[in-house]
């Protein structure tokens, strides 16, 4: 075999894989989300960024602007792919999508939600809250595992040596987010670390993740009874709830 067949096999290969490498995956979370009716949209389609969410985005690109970022991937919803699409232009790439990415699903999709004035108060309504540990109003924990970790793992080969930016939703982030860190995976929603334009990062050295970390560099853009950690009774912007999944 001559020595320009085997570089053109090298080539073809892709990546060399090396226990050593080290790359890193940021996993974010779409910005705000124009939402004036509060519904839970869950997979339904044609709702976009609001304002704020697209100077959310462009924040986030903005940070990431000095990053090795070699691969940007995003779920098919039209959220994500909004916030992606400034981190892809800046770093000259293509933006790819990936099913995997996708917001959990959710049967009172298309609600709204709420004990007074939504879904909860329909007693046809109450059967799906009988498990929470599952839980029996959606798709299940495990199952978010599983697709966020094969999302992950695409976007780390992709990138290997270097570094990658995979655009999806609170639930599914914080569910991969509590696996990888050995917490039990049902959970009260108002602690989830996951801020709208939040990056959760993990670190690999080779196929392993080494590391976990949190930033948010669009904080000061988000309201602040959105913020990770936001105090208890801060009040809400007229005209609208937050359903920002």
């Amino acid at each position: 075999m001559s020595d320009s067949t085997k570089n053109t096999d090298l080539k073809s290969a892709g990546p060399a894989k090396s226990d050593d490498d080290i790359t890193v995956v940021h996993l974010m979370r779409h910005g705000e989300v124009e939402n004036p009716e509060g519904i839970l949209y869950g997979r339904l389609p044609d709702y976009h960024l609001s304002e704020l969410g697209r100077q959310m985005a462009d924040r986030v690109a903005e940070h990431l602007s000095s990053r090795d970022i070699t691969h940007v991937v995003a779920s098919p919803l039209e959220r994500a792919q909004e916030t992606a699409t400034p981190i892809a232009k800046a770093h000259g790439l293509d933006l790819d999508s990936d099913e995997r990415l996708i917001e959990a699903g959710n049967v009172f999709q298309g609600k709204t939600f709420g004990v007074g004035d939504g879904a909860l108060r329909n007693p046809d309504n109450w059967k799906h809250l009988v498990n929470p540990f599952k839980p029996s109003w959606g798709e299940p924990y495990v199952e978010q595992v599983v697709r966020m970790m094969g999302a992950l793992d695409a976007a780390k080969d992709a990138a290997r040596g270097h570094e990658a930016v995979c655009v999806s939703h609170q639930l599914p982030i914080w569910t991969v987010r509590s696996f990888v860190e050995k917490r039990r995976l049902w959970h009260d929603p108002r602690k989830r670390q996951c801020t709208l334009a939040s990056l959760t990062t993990f670190t690999y050295q080779g196929d392993k993740i080494v590391s976990v970390g949190y930033t948010e560099p669009a904080r000061d853009l988000v309201p602040a009874h959105l913020l990770a950690g936001g105090k208890k009774g801060a009040k809400q912007p007229q005209g609208g709830k937050a359903f920002g999944a």
